[in-house]
């Protein structure tokens, strides 16, 4: 298919996206990685951190450098906290590179939201209507040929491939959705909290950033596209004792009288050769076990006739097709490659 393999560049390398990108595309057929990148720890050996990569990836973590970047890379992946791709991908940007950002940087359309939910100050107006959101299953036409892909965060990863369809049939009253979701520890990242300590988790669970969460107006912006008008919805997050996952399990009202199956028909339908996607039968309940470390998300239905609601879960693994995993598909589908392309991989079980 190609001469020669992609040049990748990771930026935020010793993060749990960055190290999950990195055995992700060790394995991909079209990619060399060239440089990991850490402001942090810069010089230091990669294996210093993550001795499961000794003698899988022998490499020395690079400073910041945007000449040098360009010389080693045709794309940059940028897994940094909130705030820090707002500076650097336009820098790659006008270098040539081709970036795919894992922050929230560019996700939301409008800079003044952005500033009133994660507290910073946002990437300019041009920049953020140039960010291809790459929720691949129903975007992936315009993610296709595109140089600067905005990678969905975890959670709207799993809410949304699980409204989408519904809220676009008119299926389900959008003011009426509550989404409940669970995450592992691993969500929070690889840095040292109060809220992550084994004592603090274990045997724990706990609702946190309730109604405050920076990731409810990208699930709000993106079901507004599928409805045609504002959604509002309430968006609840809990942290469980365990490393890696999400479920989201949602709850809408019915617009007319639907059973599971007609659920399943249009939700096979509507991913029908998204290869991601596995919509589960009549009376199966999808569990985070189901997907961990693979880039699936499985979702599954329950119609209550009784209150006319729809009950709607689904699960991804995290740091995979809530993260990494989702970055290599956008980035399989930005080059023409097969979009299953270093990620055909099953899932781990138990």
């Amino acid at each position: 298919m190609q001469n020669a393999p992609i040049r990748a560049a990771i930026v935020g390398s010793t993060g749990y996206g960055g190290v999950e990108l990195i055995r992700l595309l060790l394995n991909h057929p079209y990619v060399q990685i060239t440089s990991v990148i850490s402001s942090s720890t810069a010089g230091a050996p990669l294996k210093d951190g993550f001795p499961h990569l000794t003698g899988i990836l022998e490499m020395d973590l690079d400073a910041i450098d945007i000449p040098l970047i360009k010389e080693k890379a045709d794309v940059v992946f940028t897994a940094t906290p909130h705030g820090v791709s707002a500076e650097l991908a336009p820098q790659f940007l006008q270098t040539g590179l081709k970036v795919i950002d894992l922050s929230g940087d560019f996700r939301l359309k409008s800079g003044e939201t952005y500033r009133k939910w994660y507290k910073k100050e946002p990437a300019s107006a041009e920049l953020l209507e140039q960010a291809v959101f790459g929720l691949a299953e129903v975007y992936g036409e315009q993610v296709e040929g595109a140089d600067f892909i905005s990678n969905p965060g975890c959670f709207p990863t799993a809410t949304l491939l699980g409204l989408i369809p519904a809220v676009a049939a008119g299926w389900v009253d959008p003011d009426s959705l509550i989404i409940d979701s669970k995450t592992g520890v691993s969500g929070s990242g690889r840095g040292a909290n109060l809220g992550n300590h084994y004592s603090e988790i274990n045997e724990n669970f706990k609702a946190y950033k309730v109604n405050a969460h920076q990731h409810t107006p990208e699930i709000e912006q993106y079901l507004g596209e599928a409805a045609g008008r504002e959604v509002a919805v309430t968006f609840t997050t809990h942290l469980v004792p365990m490393t890696r996952g999400i479920m989201s399990t949602m709850y809408g009202k019915l617009s007319d009288d639907r059973g599971e199956e007609d659920f399943i028909e249009l939700y096979r339908q509507f991913y029908e050769g998204r290869p991601f996607v596995r919509v589960r039968g009549k009376g199966i309940v999808p569990a985070t076990k189901e997907v961990w470390g693979s880039n699936y998300c499985d979702i599954g239905f329950s119609v209550d006739p009784r209150t006319k609601r729809v009950t709607i879960i689904s699960v991804i693994d995290n740091l995979v097709k809530g993260a990494a995993g989702q970055a290599v598909q956008n980035l399989n589908l930005m080059m023409g490659w097969e979009e299953t392309a270093g990620l055909q991989m099953a899932p781990v079980y138990p």
